[in-house]
């Protein structure tokens, strides 16, 4: 996540409201870190075991907590439960990403969040938004997208994070709605859908086959170097006509022979689209 260095934080346009988190693991912190990039202020509920990411990625929960006041509580009691009521009718927005079935054991519904705060926003992260209790990952909603190329596993976790976005955009479009007097005060997001917000390229045959994005065209492919790899983008007319003027008629050969360094200083020389980077 961005530092807070364009101003935003404390005195963001969001500043005054507070969201109550129950989400853990990425989507729900990285939707909370991004409403508290924009001044809101979050408490984070933890369970007693705390949440996976600390241990899995110790580095990336202390980003997506940085400004977040975390505290365990045990929903499952009694005294949990009361004291998250009481953290909720004061609130305005609370996020989860718990399944369906488990949030109504706890107790956490649609009329009863409205019997606690009549002007409480909620917005739930779910896997699916067709089947929100089905288990699923961003591996399974990346794969059933065709997002992914077996056997490589993806290099992000692009539902997760495209869902936490969308998680915060649903945070905002409620509280905007409460504030133009509008009753809306549920919305559900779903990693599927998140991840099948990407495959317009597949379905419309740009990135794959012979597809004008698919490393087809000399000028928007990767080419292999002495120490590395670049990324060439020279798609437009004008691009194209100086890449090729640049390079000549064999990319494959020239790129070969010349070093990272080199093809970031032709770069520069040529004002060409092309990263390189070392092995």
């Amino acid at each position: 996540m961005a530092n807070r260095s364009d101003g935003t934080g404390a005195g963001g346009p969001l500043a005054g409201m507070r969201a109550v988190s129950i989400a853990v693991n990425l989507p729900g912190p990285a939707a909370a870190q991004i409403l508290a990039h924009e001044g809101m202020e979050v408490v984070k509920i933890e369970g007693p075991g705390g949440d996976l990411l600390a241990d899995a990625a110790p580095g990336w929960y202390a980003e997506l907590s940085a400004g977040i006041d975390v505290r365990r509580l045990d929903l499952r009691t009694g005294d949990g439960f009361a004291a998250l009521r009481a953290l909720l009718a004061g609130a305005d927005l609370l996020l989860s990403s718990q399944r369906r079935g488990g949030l109504a054991r706890l107790g956490i519904t649609s009329n009863a969040l409205a019997a606690i705060n009549p002007r409480l926003c909620w917005v739930e992260i779910v896997g699916d938004t067709d089947a929100p209790d089905v288990p699923g990952h961003d591996l399974t909603y990346q794969f059933e997208a065709g997002l992914l190329a077996p056997p490589t596993m993806p290099r992000t976790l692009l539902a997760d994070l495209a869902g936490a976005r969308e998680a915060a955009f649903a945070a905002v479009a409620l509280l905007l709605g409460r504030a133009a007097g509008g009753a809306a005060r549920h919305r559900a997001v779903g990693l599927r859908q998140a991840a099948q917000g990407f495959d317009a390229p597949l379905r419309f045959g740009v990135t794959v086959g012979d597809g004008f994005l698919s490393g087809s065209l000399p000028g928007y492919r990767m080419y292999r170097l002495r120490d590395g790899w670049a990324a060439v983008a020279a798609l437009e007319p004008h691009f194209a006509a100086r890449f090729a003027a640049a390079v000549g008629d064999a990319p494959e050969t020239f790129f070969a022979s010349a070093s990272a360094a080199e093809i970031e200083a032709l770069a520069r020389t040529h004002d060409l689209p092309i990263e390189a980077r070392r092995d």
